[in-house]
């Protein structure tokens, strides 16, 4: 992979402060172009927009963002995937293949959760990954960005477009035996201090950007706009 595109997948709505930061945080992450599939903002600037109608659950909005990204003829053949709340807060040179481990792993720790939707999905893709030839397929659904090809893509979502509560990155990733190094999901799901600061990536909730320690380290981190913002959007 060259220098990719990086193409977010946004949900509706004008006031996305995660957005906004993680857009400031792609200065350490060398990119070509920016898309937003989906919506966007109108305090954004300078971005690739492919909107989309986004009339279905969050988990079908945003495969239909991904397709319509994979399917424009202006994106970049190489891609990052991000969503609005990943941040890059140290320099990466190039993005490596990411997994959180086994899957089954991760359902045991989402049926502790009760996640209905999101473990039935798992459960889901998992029980099709194993009928293409993947019995243990490995968790790519991180919180961070990872490297895709439109054409790879298109092919994964035909193969999932049954599930509407598809693990796209799951599938992507073991369709097409990506390997990668194991990490831990950087998504911080509480306010206090207790999370890791000398790591490349970090992610939050609404509730934790807005109102935790791990928001106020973020704002800290990238006080300045970015060449995405508005002049008259170019506000904390």
């Amino acid at each position: 992979m060259g220098v990719p595109d990086i193409v977010y997948v946004v949900k509706p709505g004008e006031h996305n402060p995660q957005l906004r930061f993680s857009l400031r945080s792609l200065a350490n992450l060398p990119h070509r172009r920016v898309w937003l599939a989906g919506h966007c903002p109108a305090w954004v600037s300078d971005v690739g927009v492919i909107p989309t109608v986004q009339q279905g659950t969050k988990y079908v909005n945003s495969t239909a963002n991904l397709r319509a990204a994979a399917e424009h003829p202006d994106v970049a053949e190489d891609f990052l995937l991000l969503n609005d709340d990943f941040f890059i807060v140290q320099p990466v040179g190039v993005m490596p293949v990411l997994h959180r481990g086994p899957v089954d792993e991760a359902e045991v720790y989402y049926a502790t959760r009760a996640r209905g939707h999101y473990l039935r999905g798992l459960r889901e893709t998992r029980q099709l990954l194993a009928e293409l030839g993947h019995p243990v397929p490995l968790s790519y659904e991180l919180h961070l960005p990872m490297p895709m090809t439109k054409s790879r893509v298109l092919e994964a979502l035909d193969i999932g477009r049954h599930l509407d509560v598809l693990h796209k990155r799951s599938l992507y990733g073991n369709l097409f035996e990506l390997g990668g190094r194991q990490v831990t999901d950087p998504k911080i799901l509480t306010r206090g201090p207790q999370f890791p600061r000398n790591v490349p990536f970090l992610s939050t909730m609404p509730d934790t950007f807005n109102h935790g320690q791990v928001g106020a380290f973020i704002r800290a981190r990238f006080p300045k706009a970015s060449p995405y913002e508005t002049r008259t959007g170019r506000s904390r």
